[in-house]
């Protein structure tokens, strides 16, 4: 339970860092869509390993 909870924690705030960071980063040098994007293929790969696996 610790180390689930652990994690979560962990993807908790690497999702921050990537909305809070980066977002702002890739909207002053003009190229937000491409960073939305991303994110949120990511998320879904991540999403789909977690359900094959």
């Amino acid at each position: 339970y610790s180390l689930s909870a652990l994690l979560g924690v962990v993807g908790g705030v690497m999702v921050y860092i990537s909305l809070d960071e980066l977002l702002p980063a890739s909207r002053s040098l003009g190229k937000e869509h491409h960073s939305i994007l991303g994110i949120m293929a990511g998320m879904i790969i991540m999403a789909f390993s977690l359900a094959l696996f």
